[in-house]
């Protein structure tokens, strides 16, 4: 099958050397008989921050981009400087992917719908009464709304910003009903009361080892799910299978969010089951 589409996309976020995206794009759009480039903007590599997008963002229009896909720290940085959003990315509040087209920028978010992908494949038939989320950033706002859309009946959230766990609490609560999301306060506390964790923070990333919570913290009969996948063994999962844990890597997410960005960007629907297969070869 060959179709003459030409796919130019790229990635923007800080530290992303090691970032899998670019190939399981590029692979599968080989796959697909698609002309398909994808390339890093890498802002640390750039010596850029956050006050760079609105360059970026036009010189990838003035280039010819076909879409980008958004990461840390940019996700909710970029909403004002595009021109809509899906009602997924406008609930959430938060854009990973944002198609270029017509002269106009469309934010969408497609971690939500990663995360729940994943989350059902690795931690189908868990305890979902209390869960604790680690972070309220952009990937945070996708994860909470996968979460309480898959059952999870009370989502406490820590940050190290208050104002913004809170914030995101209080968006959760309008969509899903008062009470299903708080803001943390005593960590310990509501872990040990905890069925599982969730950490979406950047913490364990190669460029922030560490762990989210402290190792004491643990339990066995905790299950551990985490969105950073470089390395797919953070910290945090390799003390938590120590103890037994049920667990859940960042890949899964990493592989359905491309998927989907793979059909915005291309028109194509691509193949998941090869794309998870690829995207396993490459951490063999």
């Amino acid at each position: 099958m060959t179709h003459n589409t030409v796919v130019l996309a790229g990635l923007i976020g800080a530290g992303i050397q090691a970032s899998r995206t670019p190939t399981l794009h590029e692979h599968e759009g080989d796959a697909q008989g698609l002309r398909y480039l994808y390339r890093l903007i890498d802002l640390d590599h750039l010596q850029l921050d956050l006050n760079a997008l609105p360059d970026l963002l036009m010189a990838a229009e003035r280039m010819n981009f076909t879409g980008l896909n958004i990461t840390f720290p940019c996700k909710q940085a970029i909403i004002p400087l595009l021109d809509d959003l899906s009602p997924e990315a406008r609930g959430i509040g938060a854009v990973n992917t944002v198609v270029l087209k017509d002269g106009k920028r469309i934010g969408h978010n497609t971690d939500c719908l990663g995360f729940a992908e994943g989350f059902r494949r690795g931690l189908k038939d868990v305890a979902r009464e209390r869960v604790v989320q680690m972070g309220a950033g952009g990937a945070g706002a996708a994860v909470a709304h996968a979460l309480l859309s898959e059952g999870v009946q009370q989502l406490s959230i820590f940050d190290v910003d208050d104002g913004r766990a809170q914030a995101l609490a209080n968006n959760l609560n309008q969509h899903f009903g008062a009470g299903r999301a708080v803001a943390g306060h005593d960590l310990a506390s509501t872990l040990a009361l905890a069925d599982g964790l969730v950490n979406t923070t950047p913490m364990g990333m190669k460029k922030l080892p560490g762990m989210p919570v402290p190792v004491e913290l643990l339990r066995t009969d905790l299950w551990v799910a985490e969105i950073v996948y470089f390395p797919l063994e953070t910290e945090l999962l390799r003390n938590a299978r120590a103890l037994g844990c049920r667990t859940l890597d960042g890949g899964t997410m990493a592989v359905f969010q491309a998927v989907k960005a793979f059909e915005l960007f291309s028109g194509v629907v691509p193949d998941a089951s090869r794309m998870l297969a690829h995207f396993q070869s490459l951490n063999g």
